[in-house]
């Protein structure tokens, strides 16, 4: 898949519908982001798409407004747009994303995730909704119970598509997308593309546009990269002496639960206010991989690797939590002596170097 350049352009000389645009200025919106100009036609075309950029530049509102102006542009009662995201988190951010766009418009949407009471979602799902962004468990519940309903669904939308793999959620995916209209258009978003990924999308996909914005591994370019050479039992030591000196807040990644709930008790012991994924103002957030797949937190100015992450993947979408929109970030990777070999790996995987003292 050959790389594609989009400059930016103009919102306004899109032609959008006139209550897009309004939302789109008093959000501060006025030119797009590369992914956004090259996926905007193949949206707006119907045709189905695979694109691949790097994390933080733009890929929700890449899919949202295209999608967004057809449904203004097509009268209906039934949900035209599925939209799949790995997590909770991803699933709120994207629905939020849509409220903001759809203030001005008659446009509805309802977020469909677990961990919360199920009957307001089923109502929302059989109001039937113009958009519905869903976790696959949670929205095989429902399919379940014949609350949710997409006879007339027009477009499947996937994202984080490698982060539903890794999850473990495609058996479910493939149930969800058994059960739909077999003539619609599908949209798959991925960080990464791995041969899993494209190989995912042929099951479901008919001759997909192949589109990558961006590097090939997906690190954002405004990333500075480190490394630190630290014995496993001193790093909790080394890492709270970092953040005391430190300032903004840093996400911190750990491989389980335990070793998350294990590391913050020892930083706030040690004075170091820090907190899980929801909260804010604190100099520290300790997360696992899966808490922190798809969300967005602003400010996170340094990623920490407490462990070098297990494969070339994890650490692209860790480090990708940071240097969001052009912004600049550090990652920084605690490595203990017996942490090399996979350190040296990611170097080789990446063509980073993480400048190790």
């Amino acid at each position: 898949m050959a790389p594609y350049d989009a400059s930016p352009v103009a919102f306004a000389s899109l032609g959008l519908d006139t209550r897009l645009e309004r939302a789109l200025t008093e959000r501060g919106f006025e030119t797009t982001m590369p992914i956004q100009s090259a996926v905007f036609p193949a949206v707006l075309a119907g045709i189905d798409l695979v694109a691949c950029a790097q994390t933080g530049t733009g890929k929700t509102l890449a899919f949202l407004l295209p999608l967004m102006q057809r449904l203004l542009g097509a009268s209906g009662t039934s949900t035209r747009v599925l939209i799949l995201a790995p997590t909770r988190e991803l699933a709120v951010q994207i629905e939020d994303e849509f409220q903001g766009l759809a203030y001005h418009t008659n446009l509805s949407s309802v977020a469909v995730y677990g961990g919360v009471e199920a009957g307001p979602q089923e109502r929302g799902l059989r109001g039937a909704a113009d958009i519905v962004v869903a976790t696959p468990g949670r929205l095989l519940d429902h399919m379940g119970t014949n609350a949710a309903r997409f006879d007339a669904l027009d477009v499947l939308v996937l994202d984080e598509a490698d982060r539903m793999l890794d999850m473990g959620f495609w058996p479910s995916v493939r149930r969800i997308v058994a059960s739909l209209p077999a003539k619609r258009q599908t949209l798959l978003f991925s960080a990464t593309m791995s041969d899993e990924v494209a190989v995912s999308a042929s099951q479901i996909m008919q001759s997909p546009k192949m589109i990558r914005v961006g590097r090939t591994e997906g690190l954002a370019s405004t990333i500075e990269h480190i490394g630190r050479l630290v014995p496993g039992a001193e790093k909790a030591d080394w890492l709270g002496k970092f953040l005391r000196r430190t300032e903004g807040t840093s996400l911190v990644f750990v491989r389980t639960k335990r070793g998350a709930d294990k590391l913050a008790r020892q930083l706030s012991a040690s004075g170091i206010k820090c907190a899980a994924l929801h909260a804010d103002r604190f100099r520290a957030l300790i997360a696992t991989d899966i808490a922190a797949r798809g969300i967005d937190i602003e400010g996170i100015g340094h990623v920490v690797n407490y462990e070098v992450p297990g494969s070339v993947d994890t650490y692209v979408h860790r480090v990708g939590r940071t240097g969001r929109a052009e912004a600049v970030g550090k990652a920084l990777t605690l490595i203990a002596p017996e942490e090399l070999t996979a350190l040296r790996a990611i170097e080789k995987s990446l063509n980073v170097s993480f400048a190790v003292a």
